[in-house]
């Protein structure tokens, strides 16, 4: 019994001498040669580099077998490799980044474009066209068109209480211009003014172009917001740094294999896959309001078109305001019967004084926007929404495929974050929620981004903005110009409304003159031009000539 148990042990150890004789990979001591010039070429001193692998119980990463890497080494080349995704993150939003702002740049130099050609078309032909008319009130067109830039900026106008302003102060300076022989009191022009809506002295232009302009310049500047939005996003989310948990797992994807040894091994397709995905778990969650937002800017490039689109009206400003003007002096005698003064005498008649001023002018024909259209523009630009729609979700697999060197699909050779050999793990979804199980990456996917939370918030809002504009209606007035309630509502130009001086300063301070005067008839405005605004005091005449005469007769003594 004794003679066969030593036999046994023998013949292990011989077997084990035999094995020690061939070499056995598991404990053979390779060189590190390749790993010391790679490691050398990203800028780390090789003094601690060992010239062949030793054993791996320090790593803290990457798989512990034999292997080239010290401690330092695995710390140096985890934050090289978070270091170079990060890189690549950046580079990726950079591109994505120029274009919208190549895009932006473009569309806001051609709105501007068009705005500015139509003001100085209105400055080298409303002189000859309508002579006074224009020259003694050329600042409120400049005031016009400045407030129209300060809209399109951004500013916190309401565009259709603008136009109203402009209008009501536009018909006092012109009345009281085409009736040079009157003398107007303050509170009459500004009743006047008040009811210039009802009153419709300048004919269809204003509430055309008060329609047209709206949606126009809502669209314009929400579609160059847009773009001011998105690009925004991508520069924020770009600036989110990555979790220690990703970091670790990127150095294993990246860096691992050249520790072990193996530096020829590339990442499996879909490990690489995994990683990545657990990585921009968040970024991911923007894809479905990132989508929502280009979309709805692809939808409002329609309305640049047509007789009522952003390319023909915003360079078309100054047609209507000739065609107003014109209006207002084929209308002058109708408009002087219904507010005019119901007698001659009285304080408000002056010396006559020749002719008023204002040649019926010939330049209120359609005059086209200067500048070249933009349909070649509008094409490129939805062309390219169009391709980065999937930007957030394709990101990993883009990355993947550019940036790691990725292993060919058919490789079952390739590094699956332990070894050579095929990755058999699925691809997780997109998003946080579905990187419950990632194999890879340990992701709390109950504690989101806050900022990514908060780029996703500012999509919404401007989605709405967009699809609000596509409407027509602009998003930050809107509640607003629904309001049809208040006091004087329907009443007219009532006490309230008429007594009440509006300050000429700020157009936000006076009354919308759409809840004013709400769907006023002609024939109803005469009768409350008559009822509301000041008329001369006939009946306190016989009592002024009166006291006049007994002034005038001489005492006697």
């Amino acid at each position: 019994m004794e003679l066969r148990a030593r036999g046994w042990w023998l013949l292990c150890a011989a077997a084990a001498l035999v094995a020690c004789a061939r070499g056995d990979p598991a404990s053979k001591s390779r060189s590190c040669g390749e790993v010391r010039q790679i490691y050398g070429a990203k800028g780390f001193s090789l003094s601690d580099v060992p010239q062949a692998e030793i054993s791996g119980e320090h790593l803290r990463i990457c798989p512990q077998g034999y292997t080239c890497c010290t401690s330092e080494m695995e710390e140096n080349l985890a934050n090289r490799s978070r270091a170079e995704l990060e890189t690549a993150l950046q580079d990726s939003s950079r591109v994505l980044q120029a274009m919208l702002a190549t895009q932006l740049r473009s569309f806001d130099d051609h709105f501007q474009h068009l705005l500015n050609d139509s003001e100085r078309t209105l400055q080298a032909t409303f002189p000859g066209a309508f002579g006074e008319l224009y020259t003694q009130n050329a600042r409120a067109f400049r005031d016009l068109y400045s407030e129209l830039r300060l809209y399109y900026r951004g500013a916190n106008l309401h565009l259709e209480e603008t136009l109203a302003e402009f209008w009501a102060r536009l018909l006092e300076r012109l009345f009281k211009q085409l009736h040079p022989q009157l003398l107007l009191p303050d509170d009459y022009l500004d009743c006047l003014g008040k009811q210039a809506e009802a009153l419709r002295p300048f004919g269809e232009a204003p509430r055309e172009l008060r329609l047209r302009a709206t949606r126009a310049f809502v669209a314009a500047r929400s579609f160059v917001q847009g773009l001011g939005v998105a690009s925004d996003v991508v520069r924020k989310v770009a600036q989110v740094p990555l979790g220690p948990e990703c970091s670790r797992a990127v150095m294993k994807l990246v860096y691992c294999a050249h520790c072990l040894g193996v530096p020829g091994a590339r990442p499996c397709p879909d490990y690489c896959r995994n990683v990545l995905k657990g990585c921009l778990a968040n970024q991911a969650d923007l894809d479905a309001e990132w989508r929502n937002l280009l979309d709805s800017m692809v939808l409002i490039t329609d309305k640049f078109w047509g007789t009522s689109g952003v390319e023909s009206v915003i360079g078309s400003v100054h047609t209507w305001l000739a065609e107003a003007i014109n209006a207002l002096q084929d209308n002058r005698d109708t408009l002087t019967a219904k507010v005019g003064p119901t007698t001659p005498q009285g304080p408000w008649l002056r010396e006559p004084q020749g002719q008023p001023p204002g040649p019926r002018a010939g330049a209120g024909g359609p005059w086209q926007p200067s500048g070249l259209t933009a349909a070649r523009q509008v094409s490129e630009a939805k062309a390219q929404l169009r391709d980065v729609q999937d930007f957030w979700i394709s990101l990993p697999g883009t990355l993947c495929s550019e940036k790691m060197a990725l292993s060919t699909a058919s490789d079952d050779r390739c590094w699956n974050g332990m070894a050579r050999g095929r990755y058999l793990p699925e691809v997780m979804g997109d998003g946080l929620a579905n990187q419950i199980n990632n194999p890879e990456v340990e992701v709390d996917i109950t504690k989101p981004d806050m900022t990514i939370r908060q780029q996703i918030m500012q999509l919404k809002i401007m989605t709405n903005r967009l699809r609000s504009a596509y409407n027509g209606n602009d998003v930050d007035f809107q509640d607003a110009s629904d309001d049809g309630s208040g006091s004087g509502s329907g009443d007219g130009c009532l006490d309230d409304l008429c007594g009440r001086k509006v300050s000429r300063k700020s157009s936000s301070s006076r009354t919308p003159l759409t809840h004013a005067l709400p769907g006023l008839s002609e024939q109803e405005g005469q009768k409350t031009s008559a009822a509301s605004c000041p008329q001369p005091p006939t009946f306190l005449l016989p009592l002024l000539l009166f006291l006049a005469l007994t002034v005038a007769r001489p005492r006697w003594r």
